[in-house]
Formats: structure tokens, sequence, C-alpha cells
């Protein structure tokens, strides 16, 4: 009688079709089988983790306070680990006392200093981890062991560092990024250095002037962008040096601080910004002109109600409306320029104050020079719109320049 083995030899060409079946059919057995036990294990494993929390959970407070000895926990990898965990995401929604608390806890614990030594001797994918633990205990003794993460041949790891430091929100981790920046130079992406950096330096932007004056190309850009964010009033004389800057993020910078500037020079200053060629230039510019509440802001406001933005406009409308002032010249001003669009932001900019009937019993309470203009400018403010043969004059205006172009 013939062996199986004789037998699959007699088929030929077929012993390999059906090895190959046989094959999948025990690399799928295998899969499955290994995708079962993981499942189970995971089963296991969450319900085992979820028990351990609640059991602590119930003497969480005795725990945090050391009443529990610290020793019953830590040289347990598993409770260690959700002990961490718990206290991290606590950090996430406590105030100043209960985050003193919580720091206290992890100090006296040892568990800064533990992960201060991990982001120190480990490498890779633990490096990375112990990195981003440290920065969310926002502990100033982390610091160091964060900027050595920032020269790490690994970009995932120098992010992990710029993250950290970014958590910490002081000007020491803001120091150590803008140095290693100054040594290395742009190494990683823009948007999370400028978060870290906006975090760090909003207490200190005056870290920020020596390296933009010295700074080249995009690593400039990005510090501009920056201290155009954190800019403060404190700031203004500094920032005078930026105002006719190639980088439009500094210009705005320079405006932005002239906002409470105490200066005389602050209204001319905006009123050069408030033309600039870019946008949000002259965005900044008009928002600081509207938080100067000077006489000599209504100009350039009256200007930014036909600029090209709209953004700009109800800006500019939102400062017109909010100076300390007579309300009816300016009105009159804006009716008499003939922009709808600007007249129309000015209008919802009132709406928005509820200051229109203000307006309306001032206008109405005037002793008019001429009372058909009177009549006029009643109409607009309560039709909402320029007369019919206004807005027709207004479009011929526009198409002539349109032509002349």
């Amino acid at each position: 009688m013939a062996s199986i083995f004789e037998k699959l030899w007699r088929l030929g060409p077929a012993t390999f079709v059906l090895k190959a079946i046989f094959a999948a059919i025990v690399a799928n057995g295998m899969l499955l089988t290994f995708i079962l036990l993981r499942r189970t294990y995971r089963k296991w494993y969450f319900a085992k983790r979820d028990a351990r929390v609640y059991e602590l959970r119930q003497s969480w407070e005795a725990l945090i306070s050391g009443e529990i000895p610290f020793e019953t926990w830590r040289r347990k990898a598993f409770d260690r680990r959700i002990v961490e965990t718990i206290v991290l995401d606590a950090f996430e929604a406590a105030g100043a006392e209960e985050s003193a608390r919580l720091l206290k806890f992890l100090r006296t614990s040892g568990l800064i200093e533990k992960r201060i030594f991990e982001a120190r001797q480990l490498t890779g994918w633990r490096r990375m981890r112990a990195l981003v633990a440290l920065g969310r205990t926002r502990a100033p003794e982390g610091i160091p062991a964060l900027a050595e993460g920032l020269r790490d041949s690994a970009l995932e790891t120098r992010l992990a560092s710029v993250r950290g430091l970014g958590r910490m929100a002081c000007p020491q981790a803001g120091e150590e990024i803008l140095a290693w920046l100054a040594e290395q130079g742009l190494t990683v992406p823009a948007l999370p250095l400028q978060s870290a950096l906006m975090q760090c330096c909003a207490e200190c932007p005056q870290l920020l002037l020596p390296h933009v004056r010295n700074a080249q190309g995009q690593l400039r850009e990005v510090l501009g962008r920056v201290l155009g964010e954190v800019a403060t009033p404190s700031l203004a004389l500094d920032l005078l040096q930026f105002v006719g800057d190639d980088l439009d993020e500094l210009r705005a910078a320079a405006a932005r601080a002239m906002s409470q500037s105490p200066s005389g020079l602050a209204p001319d200053v905006l009123n050069e910004l408030a033309g600039d060629p870019v946008w949000f230039v002259r965005l900044r510019a008009i928002v600081s002109l509207g938080k100067l509440s000077h006489r000599r802001a209504i100009p350039p406001l009256l200007r930014g109600l036909a600029d090209s933005n709209r953004l700009v406009r109800l800006r500019a409308a939102e400062a017109l409306v909010g100076l300390k002032t007579e309300m009816l010249p300016i009105f009159e001003q804006v009716v008499a320029a003939q922009d709808r669009y600007g007249m129309y932001a000015y209008l919802a900019a009132l709406e928005n104050a509820d200051l229109r009937g203000k307006l309306e019993a001032e206008l109405q309470a005037s002793i008019p020079v001429n009372e058909e203009e009177k009549k006029r400018l009643l109409n607009v403010l309560q039709a909402g719109r320029l007369p019919a043969e206004d807005a027709a004059k207004a479009e011929r205006v526009v198409q002539s320049a349109v032509e002349l172009r």
C-alpha cells in the first residue's frame, strides 16, 4: 500500500499547490490564534488595570498625602504607571493649590527624578515617553534634561523635548529653546516650535528681541511670528526699530505693542502702519489705534472703513464706535465717504455695542445747518443703507476708478 508521500509525489506539479494551500491554512490558523490570544490578554489586562485603579482611587488622598508608604506601590511597575498617569492627568485641570500639592507628591515619591534619569539615559521611544511625561509635570528641575533632548539626533526626540519645554510655560524653558536655536538653527517643524515659544515667552517677551535681531531666513520669520503674538506695550520703544522691517510679522508686532504706549509717537507710527500693504499689519495697527482712543486716531480709522479686507473694516468700525467722543461728526464722515461696505461695518458695530439709539437721539437733538441733510442722515441710520442716488454715484465712482486702472 502506497504511503501518503508517494501519492503526493505522483501528483507532480499539483504537489506545490497543495503545499501552498496547507501553508496558507497553517499561517491563517496561527494568525487567528495570535489575535484571539492577544484579545484575551488585553481583556484580562484592562480588567486587572480597572480593578487596581479603583482600589487606588479609594485611598487616593491617603496615597497623595503619604499616609500610605510609597514603597507599597512604587516598587511595582504596574502600580507606579497607574499612579503617575492619574497624577499627570490631574495636572491638566488642577488649580494652583492642587498643582502644588501634586508636584510635591511627585518630588517626594521620586517619580520626577526617575523620569529625569530616563530622559537622560534611555533611547528611542522610551526616552520620548520620559520627555513628554517630564514636560507634563511642569517641574523646573526637569528643564535641563529636556534641554539635552533638544540636541538628540532623532527628530521625534527633539519634538518631544520642544513640546515638553512648551508645557513648562516659563521663561527658563524659553531661554533653553532660544539658546538651542542659536546653536543649531531651525531643525524642527515651525508650528510646534512656535507654540512652545509662545507659551514660554508670554511672561517675558523681551527674551526674543536679541534672537530676532541676529536670526536669519526662516528662523527669523518664526521668531517674528512669536514676537507678534506675545508683544506687550512694555516693548513699544524696543519695537520701534521694526516699524520699517522687511518682515511682516515684525511690523505687526510693533503695531501690537503700540496699543497702550505712553509715547507721543504712537499715533503717528500706527497711522503709518495702518497703510501697510499687508492686511494683518493693518489689522494690528487699527486695533491698537482703537485701544489708544485718541482723537488723532480718527482719520486712519475712517480710512480703515474703506479697507479691502473685511476684518480690517470691522475692527475700524468697532474702534470708531468705541471712541469716547461725539458720535454724530464721525457718522457724518462715514456717510460722506459714500462707501457702502464701510457704512455697513459701522452700523453693525453700532448694533453690537447697542449704541444705535444713542446716535439717533444725538442726531435728533442736533441743531442742523441744513434740515435736508439731517433728514438724509436719519434716513441712512434708520434704513441701514445709502440713498439710491448716493449709492448709484458711489458705483459710478468705483467703475471710473476701475476703468482708469
